[in-house]
């Protein structure tokens, strides 16, 4: 299975790769008052899915903030109580194990 997520990543990566080297062009990107931006359309479009990206971030700020704070007052108070100690006898248990690229 691992190899197939990469097989995927490498896909979307050479696929994008490709997608840049053919979009090498300039490009000009007017604005108001005049203002232009000239640049390879590559970079224009580089720009564009930041600025898509930042604004949905910001866009869910506000929901994420309230999901917290709702959270936070539903959490309970006090942390739950310790269960009752084992006796002297009784070895701990080993730590768990965490497999690599988990």
């Amino acid at each position: 299975m691992r190899f197939f997520v990469w097989l995927f990543r490498a896909f979307i990566f050479f696929s994008l790769f490709a997608f840049s080297l053919h979009n090498q062009h300039p490009a000009t990107l007017n604005w108001a008052f005049g203002y232009a931006w000239n640049a390879p359309m590559v970079f224009m479009v580089l720009a564009a899915f930041a600025a898509g990206t930042a604004f949905g971030v910001l866009a869910m700020a506000p929901s994420w903030w309230k999901q917290r704070r709702l959270a936070r007052q539903l959490a309970p108070e006090t942390p739950p109580a310790k269960p009752a100690a084992a006796p002297a006898d009784t070895p701990e248990p080993p730590p768990p194990v965490i497999p690599d690229g988990v």
